[in-house]
């Protein structure tokens, strides 16, 4: 795959770093970022080594979303298309927009974001799509949109609800307004705040290396059981979760759980992919 000016990829064992790399710009999301990012998140999806990985952000910030002036700039004729034809341009545009996030909350391996200094708009549409998040107590966050005349339209307004209620949601909205990593911890948007970058990017990189232990089908299955639940009642979800046990839960892991149980020893699971 072609290098990225926006995003870098590490890999440390079973875990992979997914590094938002415009630091002078302090990660503010140019069209680089919304054109890379589903090859950047496939790319970690086709890696069999790769069980769980990290989004984190080098410099200050980790983004201060969209990077409205170069983006007008560049797509100044779509955003002012006149007619029909240019309003459909600009729906595509968005919808292309969209891709990147949602195949980071669509992956089968789970995601973890480390939030540092700001995390505006667009920042917070890509921490939102994550399945954990953890902050520096520097981190502020923001769904800023509606301080720049724009209807957020990444999939905030769609997640957050999920994540902190709808209460939440629409006062971050309505206000454009910043709330601070402890904030956002007491409304349940991060579950771990940390003294500085260094020690965020190790919290981070443990619960990841922890979770990359687990059976890969295994975390699989919970992150789909997860967002399929979303907006299905209780006992949908749980017909839904005894059907994917019925069909997967007679795993190679599962045998080896069963083994290690028996034989008093801690199974080692995904030997297959494991690196050590």
């Amino acid at each position: 795959m072609n290098p990225s000016p926006f995003f870098e990829i590490e890999k440390r064992k079973n875990v992979a770093i997914l590094w938002l790399n415009r630091p002078e710009k302090r990660n503010a999301m140019n069209w680089p970022f919304w054109r890379d990012l589903p090859d950047m998140v496939e790319e970690i999806n086709a890696d069999p080594q790769i069980h769980c990985f990290v989004i984190a952000a080098k410099g200050k910030s980790f983004s201060t979303g969209l990077d409205l002036e170069e983006f007008f700039q560049e797509f100044k004729p779509v955003f002012q298309g006149e007619f029909a034809d240019g309003r459909e341009k600009l729906y595509q545009l968005i919808l292309t927009m969209q891709k990147g996030i949602n195949a980071i909350y669509n992956s089968k391996k789970p995601s973890i974001a480390l939030v540092q200094k700001h995390c505006i708009g667009g920042g917070l549409d890509l921490v939102s799509a994550c399945d954990i998040r953890y902050a520096s107590k520097d981190a502020s966050f923001s769904l800023r949109e509606s301080k720049v005349a724009i209807v957020a339209d990444m999939g905030s307004l769609q997640r957050l609800p999920h994540l902190i209620g709808n209460a939440h949601t629409r006062e971050l909205a309505l206000t454009g307004k910043d709330i601070s990593a402890e904030e956002a911890y007491q409304m349940g948007l991060v579950t771990k705040v940390t003294e500085d970058f260094d020690s965020l990017l190790q919290a981070g990189l443990r619960t990841a290396e922890e979770i990359a232990e687990n059976p890969t089908i295994v975390i699989r299955g919970v992150k789909q059981v997860l967002n399929h639940g979303i907006g299905k009642t209780i006992d949908e979800g749980l017909d839904y979760v005894a059907v994917w046990n019925a069909s997967m839960l007679d795993s190679k892991d599962f045998r080896s759980a069963i083994g290690g149980f028996m034989e008093r020893k801690r199974p080692v699971f995904n030997p297959e992919t494991r690196v050590d």
